[in-house]
């Protein structure tokens, strides 16, 4: 993938929902089961959630030859699979499958606390159910070599220093001018690789309509909206292949189930490589087509392979010593994209930033405060990236201005509600995290902002920042996703254009099963979706925790999202 490192100095409005999931099938031909090829292998977990078992499954699904020369690891689709432990072995004969969309830069790794806690609490209830997390079929150009080998400085070393693991040297992060075969990856591929998933693994089509849930998070949503209004056969006479008779009922995680981002709020930054829509759905094709137009989004903060990468390298460290002094950021070799990046999360205002002093460099830190300033709503800014996973403790803290201050009336957008903190004593005490279950025990300082708001309080806690790095670190499949398609997402932005709107050949299939509706309270919709889907809200979550949540809340409830969909699965209405 090019690496963008050019800044336009301004943010897209509400031009795009970033974990959001879109998709929508086409009439052509599905794919071929080349051979009946698959694979399923266990994966071992650290998880607390007992009961329940993992695997990652591959089934080779080949795109067409007109997708031009691609790696052999593409012609395959894979998703996490979790089941009951005590249930059945054979998806079949499961009571329901749960399968599940992810948003943009999302990978099925993201899905695992969610999964894990979901399978578990319909277990509870004597429901045996599955829960399939997908990932996109361009993840397949991800290499977990160096996250896989456990080891912080290992990972660092692979993937920048060219450093062999298991006698293998990383290739580098893939340039624009390999990604040919991406040009075509938009929501029709999508909708149609899940429906030739679905029909791979439950190949009986009655089965399909009476035990699977379809659903995702954030954009997600859309692509299940595009999946149910699909027609897989290209006789829109015969339904059977319709999108909405492979599902039982639909669930949509901070995002709503539509053929439309309209419903979507939280942005890119514009200084990402997405082209301009007002160019058209042709013109951009053949952008696409011919090179000249990013094949994969990027934006040199956070929003590329190579930073991206970090966030798993993160969790590395966070997973083998949360409490232990952090070395990440005096260790990770010094770049434009990695500067630009501890600069945008790291500055306590605009004069740090351009500046760069004091960087993330001069401050002493531990692994669970590296991962938190990169991932916790009181820390990074953007609120597509946000989990509430605790605060800062070991030190004074001060309020973090930049890109935003803090204060005043702010909506659920881009920077997200909760105000930004940041360790205030360079060359100073070893700042420490305090995990979300511990926010508002006797001794939390209580840390509030210059105007004299709480920063946060034990009902705005809900995940495990050690879950958190589990899930980034431990998933054979990323929890982000370092090549999304440029395609899909103008795809979704383009829905009027002929091209795409001819893609919703069943228009009632939005509404032709039962719908479960689960809202983070502080997300990226908060307040914003129409009364009548009667949405469950999870108070105090942010967007990416509707997925990462612990499954025992701070206060004393059930999860709420894993408790919803449960019953749900019992019986969708």
């Amino acid at each position: 993938m090019d690496m963008n490192f050019r800044s336009r100095g301004k943010w897209r409005g509400a031009a795009l929902a970033v974990l959001l999931t879109a998709g929508t099938l086409t009439a052509a031909a599905p794919g071929a089961r080349a051979d009946g090829a698959r694979t399923e292998t266990p994966v071992a977990s650290t998880s607390p959630v007992t009961g329940v078992t993992e695997s990652v499954v591959r089934v080779k699904v080949p795109l067409p030859e007109s997708a031009g020369p691609r790696p052999a690891a593409c012609d395959w689709l894979s998703y996490l699979r979790y089941r009951s432990a005590d249930g059945p072995t054979a998806s079949a004969d499961a009571d329901r499958i749960l399968v599940a969309q992810p948003g943009i830069l999302e990978g099925a790794g993201a899905f695992d606390g969610v999964a894990r806690n979901t399978v578990a609490r319909a277990a509870e209830q004597g429901l045996h159910i599955e829960f399939w997390a997908l990932d996109r079929r361009s993840n397949c150009l991800e290499d977990r070599t160096g996250i896989a080998s456990g080891d912080q400085h290992t990972a660092v070393d692979y993937y920048y220093r060219g450093k062999q693991v298991d006698g293998r040297t990383f290739g580098g992060f893939a340039p624009n001018s390999r990604l040919g075969w991406m040009a075509k990856l938009g929501i029709e591929q999508t909708v149609r690789d899940q429906y030739d998933l679905l029909a791979a693994e439950v190949p009986d089509q009655t089965q399909r309509k009476r035990k699977v849930l379809c659903g995702g998070h954030s954009l997600g949503g859309v692509i299940t909206g595009y999946f149910a209004t699909a027609d897989f056969d290209g006789d829109r006479a015969t339904t059977a292949d319709a999108g909405h008779n492979q599902c039982a009922g639909y669930f949509a995680l901070d995002t709503t189930v539509a053929t439309s981002l309209a419903d979507l709020s939280g942005s890119l930054p514009d200084d990402t490589n997405l082209p301009d829509i007002g160019l058209g759905h042709g013109v951009i094709q053949a952008g696409l087509d011919s090179g000249v137009l990013s094949r994969t989004l990027s934006a040199p903060v956070l929003l590329n392979p190579e930073t991206m990468t970090l966030l798993a390298i993160a969790g590395l460290g966070a997973l083998k010593d949360l409490d232990g002094e952090a070395d990440l950021p005096r260790y990770l070799p010094s770049n434009l994209n990695i500067e630009a990046t501890n600069r945008f999360l790291f500055s306590k205002d605009t004069a740090a930033f351009l500046s760069g002093t004091p960087s993330v460099k001069d401050f002493r830190l531990t692994n669970g405060a590296v991962l938190g300033a990169l991932l916790d709503d009181n820390s990074v800014p953007l609120a597509f990236l946000q989990t509430s996973v605790g605060f800062f403790d070991g030190g004074p803290i001060a309020d973090k201005s930049f890109p935003v201050a803090n204060g005043g009336t702010r909506q659920p957008g881009l920077y997200g509600t909760a105000y930004k903190a940041i360790p205030d004593r360079p060359q100073g005490p070893l700042y420490t995290w305090r995990t979300y279950d511990r926010v508002g025990d006797p001794d939390d300082p209580g840390h509030r902002s210059a105007d004299g708001t709480p920063f946060t309080g034990p009902g705005e806690e809900v995940t495990d920042i050690r879950q958190l790095a589990r899930s980034l670190a431990e998933q054979p499949l990323d929890f982000t996703e370092q090549y999304f398609p440029t395609k899909l997402v103008t795809d979704l932005q383009l829905s009027t254009a002929p091209q795409v709107r001819k893609l919703v050949v069943h228009p009632e299939g939005l509404k032709a099963n039962p719908v479960l509706t689960v809202l983070a309270g502080e997300g990226l919709l908060a307040g914003r979706v129409p009364p009548e889907l009667h949405p469950v809200v999870a108070d105090g979550y942010q967007h990416l925790d509707v997925l990462t949540a612990a499954a025992e809340q701070n206060d004393g409830r059930p999860e709420p999202v894993s408790t919803s969909l449960a019953a749900f699965a019992r019986s969708p209405r």
